[in-house]
């Protein structure tokens, strides 16, 4: 299989790289040290046009493939893994969602604000008591005339503390279990709708998470998301879509971490040799080139299934397992490589590595991603009563 990039999208790279050397390394460590988000910069990415990569034209984006936007979202994340992750969210999670199953008007209501960046997306899914469990949520949605009236709590929901628009799974027939749940778009100044507490979290700082509070939020009808009780097969598709596109956010940490340690090993010197001759050294930049190569094939592997068949999980399944928990292993070798000044924040290694881990956890854990791989593998009939996420 071909994994070379097009001409387009090594052009969305080149300038993907321009942008993130302007506009985000500058204030990386100031995000993360104060958990700060950038409101002016993530405009500055819809102005760009990096928002809307994968939404058709029709509807003010670009209309690439999923590989595009990775692209985009590896350069980021080279440089801020967490503006990385609030942008995977915004633009594939919320509008790259919103554009596969909305409908025409929907679409032309809520996109155009958030592909410009003038507007924050978010899905709001996982909530305290369902986390892997992903189709035991609670929260509900009862019709009422020309409404649907939203009760419940959301956890770790990114840019939950920020969203202006949300895509919110809940029950419409709790009785039928998977079978009935729904999706809504829901606007975060409905009444009703509120922010219960952003987190503080050990990475990602700068991309805000929080916990939300659905107290009888009343939703319009013609906000729903496809078609009633169909929330279990977008929630699916979308994930699988989700767990390939944000496969590069680790491959970017990974990128970074051999870039960085690479060129510390060419100048750093002990025992009046440069450290890059020391044999140790070389397995650890040889490990890292392995790591950041294998989970790059397996990304593009899992982008070109997605593109043609969201159904099928296990390629996603697989890439971001393996590149996130690459990227970790990678991360704390980076720092092995500085030394003690790799552990202090002067350097950026630190915050990749504190990075890294949450994606072993996002997006169903590695423990779950490697059961929806093995029940593919062995077929009918070994599927849970619960799909897990």
């Amino acid at each position: 299989m071909e994994f070379a990039l097009s001409e387009i999208e090594r052009d969305l790279q080149a300038a993907a790289r321009r942008f993130v050397d302007r506009n985000i390394r500058p204030i990386a460590a100031r995000m993360d040290r104060e958990d700060w988000f950038p409101r002016d910069v993530f405009r500055a990415l819809g102005e760009a046009g990096f928002l809307g990569l994968t939404v058709p034209e029709e509807f003010g984006g670009l209309g690439l493939p999923y590989t595009a936007q990775a692209v985009v979202l590896e350069e980021i994340a080279r440089s801020s893994p967490a503006l990385a992750l609030s942008v995977g969210a915004h633009a594939n999670l919320c509008a790259d969602n919103l554009a596969r199953n909305g409908t025409d008007a929907q679409r032309r209501r809520f996109l155009p604000p958030l592909l410009k960046g003038d507007q924050v997306g978010a899905l709001a899914l996982t909530e305290p008591g369902a986390g892997s469990d992903a189709v035991g949520i609670t929260t509900t949605a009862r019709r009422d005339g020309q409404h649907y009236v939203l009760n419940g709590s959301k956890q770790f929901i990114t840019n939950g503390p920020v969203a202006d628009t949300l895509i919110v799974y809940a029950k419409t027939e709790p009785s039928r279990g998977a079978r009935g749940i729904s999706a809504f778009v829901v606007e975060s100044a409905s009444p009703g709708f509120s922010v219960a507490r952003a987190l503080d979290k050990m990475g990602m700082r700068g991309s805000p998470t929080g916990e939300l509070a659905f107290q009888d939020v009343r939703v319009p009808a013609d906000q729903l998301l496809a078609a009633e009780n169909a929330g279990v097969a977008i929630m699916m598709g979308g994930l699988n879509v989700e767990r390939a596109v944000l496969s590069a956010i680790p491959v970017g940490i990974i990128a970074e971490c051999l870039a960085l340690s690479t060129e510390y090993a060419r100048t750093r010197e002990q025992f009046g040799e440069k450290i890059g001759r020391f044999q140790l050294i070389q397995e650890k930049l040889a490990n890292m080139y392995l790591a950041l190569e294998s989970s790059r094939l397996l990304m593009f592997a899992a982008l070109a299934s997605v593109q043609s068949d969201k159904r099928s999980g296990r390629q996603s399944a697989a890439a971001l397992t393996y590149a996130s928990e690459a990227s970790t292993r990678v991360a704390l070798d980076a720092i092995q490589v500085h030394g003690g000044y790799g552990y202090t924040r002067d350097y950026p290694v630190e915050r990749l590595a504190r990075d890294a881990k949450l994606l072993e956890i996002g997006a169903g854990t590695s423990e779950i991603r490697r059961l929806l791989i093995a029940r593919e593998l062995l077929g009918p009939g070994f599927e849970p009563e619960r799909t897990p996420s």
